[in-house]
């Protein structure tokens, strides 16, 4: 029988050609093969073919070529083991890779063995075609979201991604309605995730963990039954608090770019420099709603002084003690003052506290921001420049009225300014003042013998003298050289003249000075009498005490004269080289 089979086998697979399938014999046994939808072959167990059915030809011929040794050690191991061995073949097609599934069934009959093999290429590209599209779109949801999440009918989690939400395990949050995490839940209808239709990006507030809130933004998507009905929701969330408080930063910081611009804006609109820190108190106190703003100036020995305030200011004085904490980082230091809530912060330029900015409120309010200290910082910068910029325009003023070598008042400053004040309030009070005119004697006498340093040296003394016999509300000028000037207010003749007869009694220690015993340094002095009836001018003022000195240095020098109203006519000019030692 098996020779008639192996005949019968080989005739007609030489008839159909090298690449035929070799016919089953007519078995009973092995109907099987003929009706097998894959490729069935009947095999010895040296790998042999014995027949196939026509999905087997392509293996009959790997077999036939021995280019499938997996496949002949399967069938070899499955005789041995007398076992139904199966195993997974990769082969190497034109058109890439190939993976058979076979399947070798031992013992069929007379040392014959079945072979049943299934392309399992098209199942395996899917599958990992499927593994990979499923794997894209978990890497694509975690990196768009922080977490998925799925509710089922009853409006509870039941999945939610493996690693949490809001600082809760995945566990936590499954068997959990969503509403229990939502912050004022009420105000959004529909709830994101409860929704029966489509939502995206709903922004609401949630509780973490830890307690503190979150902002989300939600996206969802209904599941439905084939009958319409409502099977749960499932979604995505992502976490945008940074961003959200990136913006509010944001947000703030534009809001504290245009306050401050408006409080630079009005500084810069004061022409007068000692107005721009009334200005700014104003608008500072009006921007961040405090009840008063004061600004401090601090002087060349370290002391503040208030230099502009607004506001209510009852019980905000005892400063001294917070004014000696501040330092020069401009970190706002807050304090209560009385009943005040104050905030303070130093002003610098170029890294030197020159001054302090304080606002306050009542205390028990709502307390300073951090908005407010950064608010109060930038203005205290601004401050800062602006307080440099006054105290060099008071030098710069300070300079122009003074005079260089005495630091006295200078002519122009006094005849522009300080005198025409004076007499406008002596003319409304109806009081009188005198004006003395003073100039050293024989003063050429020291430049030509010692020197111009000693002669300087006799002027400073001079002027020692003079504030040594002056009030504090008079005026001592150096009119230039060796003339100098005193205006007292509120005195009558008869109290001038003594004034003058103690001023040259005092006057022999500038003989220290004189450049010979013959010319003894000393004072001569002539004095003018202001009566508001009469409204004298300055220029008056001046010549009939020019000329009354001129009359004492007549007589003799180192005495005074008082210049009638009648020595000259209102604005004569005196001429200074009638004077014996001018000319010389």
């Amino acid at each position: 029988m098996a020779k008639r089979e192996q005949s019968v086998t080989a005739g007609e697979g030489r008839t159909a050609g090298a690449n035929a399938a070799t016919p089953v014999p007519d078995d009973p046994n092995l109907t099987l093969v003929n009706t097998y939808p894959g490729a069935a072959l009947v095999v010895g167990t040296d790998g042999s073919v014995i027949a196939t059915n026509s999905n087997g030809a392509g293996i009959e011929a790997l077999l036939n070529h021995a280019a499938v040794p997996e496949i002949v050690a399967l069938i070899k191991k499955a005789a041995d083991d007398r076992t139904v061995t199966a195993s997974t073949v990769p082969l190497a097609g034109a058109k890439g890779d190939i993976v058979l599934e076979a399947t070798v069934v031992p013992e069929v009959g007379n040392g014959r063995h079945l072979l049943l093999a299934r392309d399992l290429t098209m199942e395996r590209n899917l599958r990992t075609t499927l593994v990979e599209s499923r794997q894209r779109y978990k890497d694509l949801v975690e990196i768009s979201s922080d977490f998925a999440w799925e509710l089922g009918p009853d409006g509870t989690f039941v999945f939610v991604s493996p690693r949490g939400a809001l600082g809760f395990a995945a566990t936590q949050l499954v068997g959990c309605r969503p509403d229990e995490f939502v912050l004022n839940p009420d105000d959004y209808k529909p709830l994101p995730f409860l929704s029966d239709r489509r939502l995206e990006d709903v922004e609401m507030w949630m509780r973490r963990a830890d307690g503190s809130t979150a902002c989300v933004l939600a996206s969802c998507q209904p599941l439905t039954g084939s009958d319409g009905s409502l099977l749960g929701t499932r979604g995505i969330c992502r976490d945008v608090t940074e961003e959200r408080e990136r913006e509010a930063a944001l947000t703030r910081a534009r809001h504290r770019e245009q306050l401050l611009s408006y409080i630079v804006g009005t500084i810069r609109d004061e022409v007068e420099p000692h107005n721009m820190l009334t200005a700014a108190a104003t608008a500072t106190a009006r921007v961040l709603a405090a009840a008063g703003c004061r600004i401090f100036r601090q002087d060349e020995t370290g002391v503040f002084k208030v230099a502009a305030d607004t506001g209510d200011t009852d019980g905000i004085d005892d400063m001294d003690n917070l004014l000696a904490t501040l330092q020069g980082d401009s970190k706002p230091l807050q304090a209560e003052v009385g009943p005040w809530q104050v905030l303070l912060t130093a002003t610098h330029y170029r890294q030197s506290v020159n001054g302090a900015i304080c606002i306050w409120k009542q205390t028990g309010l709502v307390d300073w921001e951090d908005d407010d200290r950064i608010l109060m910082r930038d203005v205290a910068n601004q401050l800062g420049i602006a307080n440099e910029q006054i105290t060099n325009h008071e030098r710069i003023v300070r300079l122009s009225r003074t005079d260089d070598l005495t630091g006295l008042l200078n002519r122009r400053a006094f005849f522009d300014e300080e005198l025409p004040r004076r007499l406008k309030r002596l003319r409304h009070s109806r009081e009188t003042g005198a004006f003395f005119y003073i100039d050293l004697d024989n003063f050429k006498w020291v430049n030509d013998v010692h020197g111009h340093q000693r002669g300087d040296e006799a002027l400073l003394f001079l002027r020692d003298m003079l504030i040594e016999h002056s009030r504090p509300g008079d005026v001592i000028v150096r009119l230039g050289g060796d003339e100098f000037a005193m205006w007292l207010d509120g005195i009558d003749r008869d109290v001038a003249t003594k004034r003058v007869e103690t001023l040259i009694a005092s006057s022999t220690d500038l003989r220290r000075f004189s450049g010979t015993e013959d010319h003894p340094l000393g004072l001569s002095v002539g004095i003018a009498i202001y009566d508001p009836h009469t409204d004298a001018s300055p220029d008056d003022l001046l010549a009939r005490a020019d000329a009354a000195m001129y009359d004492a240095k007549r007589a003799g020098k180192g005495g005074f004269k008082v210049g009638e109203a009648s020595a000259l006519p209102p604005g004569s000019p005196v001429d200074d080289t009638d004077r014996p030692e001018k000319a010389s």
